[in-house]
């Protein structure tokens, strides 16, 4: 109550957050209960790396702004755009003003939350008048003073003793650390925000919002027992059989190592995935970590990876994300004159990786850690206190390697991570080189952490092929190559190139003849490789023509391979398809490297060829020992040098001073792990993808669960051949009303080709080609 002007008391008005039925307030969420609930699963969401008090102010801050009157009009159906998400950032840095430094830059953290809680992390400078600085100045306060009543914050020790610890004193990479930290907190707040809204309307529509999953502690047991079994069932004949075990058993052991970084060096054939998974396993029981994520870099084995995890552990709470689909903020409010602020927002079902097990891409992971869009970087607080496998860890992409390290060495230091560099060919992010010298530039402490036992000793008792250099090959010669051999496999370094050599392979007559490139939707893919599979084993004729996505860690087993010029990592690792479970002798398995000269190699691909040289004259040869690897990526981190971090990512986020500098939207821009200029074409393929795009008119479906239904569905063309595609009626946006630009679906199905994919066969397109796998 506050006293009127006769003296007698007058009531407060009231505020809401959210409203419910139109002229009758009884039934709206009020907005202390909407900071206060927000507040309190914001904090626990934090808990698990020790910033629940920073997390709860930044829920107790971000709607500050509906204490304006004006906002509460807008509720009650005025016309009028209010900006709610500014004056919570604006009043936290006033309060905290007087507080230590420390508190200081937190409450400056925080507010990037806050201003980014609808429209996504700002940048802190910019000449826009939508960035953190610009949006503070112009801020005036014409809030209600109720709200000091109506919240109580406390806004002494946002950054606990602990955290100070772990960043370290005299940590050059503070600022990296810090931008983290602000991100973890922005995962918490829009995670927490989007459930408490959610909550609050399906209680009012009487639904049901099943969102709980179990804990990853509580399946252990079972876990554990089903992976024994299945290892137990498996063959222990012969010589490959128990030196797998001996792998196995090795890596189990180093579980009880404290949680950090490590490597797993295993070549293929060695059960490195499985090896993995068991580790993962019982370091999760020993040190109660949350959740295991498995990240792979091609969507063209997270099926392969997903089924064996679903064989060995049941396949109930293991979530495959690998969606080129995406939810994008700014196709959500284009028409609109606000970000929706109520019920609309439950239309966004953005995905929060809460189950216990998740398998997903590089992509995923990586772009989601470096981004701005609340879709996804709401997912982040989940990765803290996991365990992350990064599968086929030589992949990552070497212009954006620096700022890939400085997040995992950031993950595991602040946010009780567990990383695991899984690969065959590791590719030496150590800090400190194999002979004592320089290492990876600001590379990881790597030092005792490897959990293969011997990775020197296995690389030679796990070789199954030999590599040689053939010179130059046309296409007419590969197909008389392949001619006397019923199955053999090409890999080559752009689709154009397959499927070129595919058609001319066909019209010599070649009989058995398999396509497989990314021009194949993954479900697709999926079918042909188990049709694969089931040839070579029958011993049926089988000439596999692809581009690289078959070599990490796709399980095909030829007797001889022909691969393009390529660096020492994708060629050992086409090796890898070659004789892979050892039923045939060394001599006769040949890896045979050709130069293409019709299809020069894209330019990266082209330094890699001559990095690859310098290490073979270096080592006799030799390409499949672990010291020319070592020559291999020295060389490679030598000649790149600052091109590790091309963008400047590191750079774009600093402290001056003692004030933040950091340009979120400009990094997210950044940092694409596939940067051709590419857009997702949804082809329906199946009665599974037809059923989901028949979905798409209702509109009480989430877009969210019908692309995940839709993400192996996808094949990734240049934007201006679906431009053109579109323009032509042969692709059109579906449901766009409900869905915007959202979901681009193939109706003209006869250019997707069962044998080879979709085409769009223009000369300007098929240029474009050269560079994509």
């Amino acid at each position: 109550m506050q006293p009127g002007q006769n003296g007698q008391a007058q009531a407060r008005p009231a505020y809401y957050a959210h409203s419910g039925t139109p002229g009758d307030c009884s039934d709206w969420q009020g907005l202390p209960e909407h900071l206060i609930e927000t507040a309190g699963l914001a904090a626990r969401f934090a808990e698990v790396f020790g910033l629940e008090k920073a997390a709860s102010a930044a829920g107790l801050f971000h709607d500050l702004g509906k204490y304006d009157p004006e906002f509460q009009r807008r509720l009650t159906g005025a016309d009028i755009r209010v900006d709610h998400s500014t004056a919570g950032a604006a009043i936290l840095q006033q309060l905290a003003r007087d507080g230590s430094p420390f508190d200081v830059l937190m409450a400056e953290i925080i507010s990037y939350a806050i201003l980014g809680h609808h429209a996504g992390l700002p940048d802190r400078r910019t000449a826009e008048p939508s960035c953190f600085e610009e949006r503070c100045r112009r801020f005036t306060d014409s809030l209600d003073p109720a709200w000091r009543d109506e919240i109580a914050p406390d806004l002494a020790g946002l950054l606990p003793e602990r955290m100070l610890k772990a960043i370290g004193v005299g940590n050059r990479h503070v600022a990296f650390d810090m931008s983290v930290i602000a991100r973890f907190l922005f995962s918490c707040l829009v995670d927490a925000d989007f459930k408490n809204t959610e909550e609050f309307y399906a209680k009012l529509e009487n639904r049901q919002v099943d969102r709980e999953w179990p804990a990853l502690g509580d399946l252990l047991p079972d876990y554990l027992s089903r992976f024994d079994t299945h290892m137990a069932g498996l063959p222990r004949d012969g010589e490959l059989n128990p030196l797998r075990r001996d792998i196995l058993a090795h890596v189990r052991a180093g579980a009880a190592l404290a949680p950090g970084l490590f490597t797993l060096t295993v070549p293929t054939g060695g059960g490195k995935t499985l090896a993995s998974l068991g580790f993962a396993l019982d370091h999760a029981k020993a040190h109660g970590l949350r959740r295991i994520i498995y990240a792979i870099p091609f969507t063209s084995i997270i099926d392969q990876t997903a089924t064996v995890f679903r064989k060995v552990l049941g396949g109930e709470h293991i979530l495959e994300h690998h969606s080129a689909i995406e939810e994008d903020e700014a196709a959500a409010r284009r028409g609109q004159r606000d970000f929706p602020t109520s019920r609309d927002k439950l239309r966004l079902a953005m995905e929060d990786w809460a189950a216990p097990v998740v398998v997903t891409t590089n992509v995923q992971l990586f772009e989601s850690l470096f981004a701005a869009r609340t879709s996804r970087a709401r997912k982040l607080h989940n990765i803290a206190g996991s365990i992350i496998i990064l599968d086929e860890a030589q992949t990552l992409p070497r212009h954006l390697l620096k700022p890939a390290v400085r997040m995992l060495d950031t993950l595991a230091r602040l946010f009780g991570c567990t990383i695991v560099l899984c690969t065959a060919t590791q590719p030496a992010l150590g800090k400190d080189g194999e002979d004592g010298g320089q290492g990876f530039p600001d590379g990881l402490d790597l030092e005792g952490r490897e959990l293969a036992p011997d990775p020197r000793g296995l690389a030679s008792r796990l070789r199954r092929a030999r590599i040689e250099r053939v010179g130059e090959m046309s296409n007419e010669a590969l197909v008389a190559a392949m001619r006397p051999l019923p199955q053999a496999l090409v890999i080559v370094n752009s689709r154009r190139h397959a499927l070129e050599l595919y058609r001319q392979a066909k019209e010599a007559g070649l009989d058995g003849l398999v396509h497989l490139t990314t021009r194949q939707c993954a479900a697709h893919r999926r079918g042909i490789l188990d049709d694969a599979r089931h040839r070579l084993k029958d011993g049926l004729a089988c000439r596999l023509i692809a581009t690289s996505l078959i070599e990490a860690g796709v399980d095909v087993d030829f007797p001889r391979v022909w691969r393009a010029e390529a660096g020492w990592d994708q060629i050992t690792q086409a090796a890898g398809r070659c004789n892979r479970e050892g039923r045939r002798p060394l001599e006769d398995s040949i890896v045979s490297v050709f130069a293409a000269p019709d299809y020069p190699p894209p330019r990266e691909i082209k330094s890699l060829v001559e990095d690859t040289v310098r290490a073979l004259d270096a080592h006799q040869g030799d390409i499949q020992t672990l010291e020319a690897m070592r020559s291999f990526y020295g060389e490679v981190y030598w000649r790149m040098a600052e091109r590790l971090d091309r963008e400047g990512i590191v750079d774009a986020l600093k402290l001056d001073g003692r004030e933040t500098n950091f340009a979120f939207r400009d990094v997210a821009q950044k940092f694409r792990m596939i940067e051709s200029n590419m857009e997702a074409v949804i082809v329906p393929f199946d009665d599974k993808a037809i059923k989901a795009v028949d979905d798409l008119p209702f509109e009480r479906i989430p877009s969210g669960l019908i692309a995940r239904k839709l993400q192996t569905y996808i094949v990734q063309v240049p934007a201006r051949a679906r431009e053109l595609l579109i323009r032509c009626g042969h692709v059109a946006f579906e449901c766009p009303q409900q869905r915007g630009d959202q979901f681009a679906v193939l109706r003209t199905q006869n250019l997707y080709d069962p044998e080879v994919g979709l085409l769009w066969e223009t000369p300007e397109y098929l240029a474009l080609e050269d560079t994509i796998v």
